[in-house]
């Protein structure tokens, strides 16, 4: 599905369907000119998902040659047919930390690496093994490695007459970027910023504190000045201040509700324990029905939170031998 919904510059959103995925679509937006034209994020590896961006292609009648791409950050979902679709007189933006990880160029991350660290933090081996092959952030990343202009917190991609702003946003990922059209007051925010779903924060690799910096950056951008947000999920729908507030908001809560299991249960939980126990929208279904996939997610989040909590010496962390365990407890 294509719309039009701005008309200077001509800017188009494509609903790129996600099956089997709980976000259900991708807002990938192609915006035109009279020289190049610019996609921001693509979807996932998956025939589905590159069949919308052609069928795309095709009603706007834009040549993928006069086309160039920009990646908000390097989920699968955004990034994963980015090198298929890309011509080769095409150019490939992607922030600088996101690319990095992205290609493997960050010592001692891998998908391995992760998997032993949430089985260290109690995360059942079982679901890990069967996340080895089900997990669609994993799944359907993109199957050769681009290659990519990397940008930098201030860098300005030109097309036509307009200048487009990168800014930085660490938080959903290590170096999510934002692009910023200031003199139209656009903003197209990717994942760092969404309307009818709250962005997943999660514990990453080489990262100290990720929600620290997800918060950081909220707050950076809260008073830009802006007058229609295009979020990469859903609807975008209120001022960009508002739903920053709401965002921090739901931090605030659920780092108070990490605290609170903590203290009602007294004793020492593992980080998969304190999750089972954290308010999620599950739908009626209990914790054991929820999907693998929903339980990697919510398990990264609270991990991110326990994280916060630990850097601030809310809650001491401690190795358990006996078990390969952390085990966390209030300070």
């Amino acid at each position: 599905m294509v719309e039009k919904i701005y008309d200077k510059p001509e800017i188009y959103r494509v609903i790129v369907p996600l099956p089997e995925n709980p976000l259900r679509n991708l807002n990938s937006y192609l915006i035109k000119s009279d020289k190049r034209n610019l996609v921001i994020d693509t979807g996932f590896n998956r025939d589905e998902c590159y069949s919308a961006m052609i069928e795309a292609f095709e009603e706007l009648e834009i040549k993928i040659s006069e086309t160039d791409f920009f990646i908000t950050h390097l989920h699968g979902d955004h990034c994963g047919i980015v090198g298929r679709l890309a011509g080769d007189q095409s150019k490939i933006f992607m922030g600088e930390t996101d690319y990095k990880y992205l290609i493997g160029d960050i010592e001692g991350v891998s998908w391995d690496n992760m998997e032993i660290i949430y089985e260290h933090e109690g995360f059942p081996s079982d679901v890990s093994e069967r996340l080895s092959s089900t997990n669609q952030a994993r799944k359907y990343m993109p199957d050769r490695i681009f290659k990519a202009l990397t940008m930098s917190d201030g860098d300005i991609i030109k097309l036509g007459n307009y200048e487009f702003r990168c800014i930085l946003t660490p938080g959903h990922t290590p170096g999510h970027m934002c692009l910023y059209l200031e003199n139209e007051k656009l903003l197209f925010s990717g994942d760092h910023v969404l309307f009818d779903i709250t962005p997943n924060i999660t514990s990453w690799q080489g990262v100290e504190d990720s929600l620290e910096d997800y918060m950081k950056s909220l707050e950076m951008i809260k008073n830009l000045d802006v007058n229609i947000t295009f979020a990469g999920h859903r609807e975008s729908r209120g001022k960009l201040s508002d739903r920053v507030d709401e965002i921090l908001e739901h931090h605030r809560i659920r780092l108070e509700d990490t605290i609170k299991i903590l203290k009602d249960l007294d004793r020492p939980l593992n980080a998969y324990e304190i999750t089972q126990r954290m308010k999620w929208n599950l739908r009626g279904i209990s914790w054991q029905e929820f999907p693998d996939n929903q339980k990697w997610f919510a398990m990264g989040e609270t991990m991110s939170h326990i994280d916060y909590l630990v850097k601030r010496d809310v809650i001491s962390k401690k190795y358990d031998k006996d078990s390969g365990i952390y085990l966390y407890s209030l300070s």
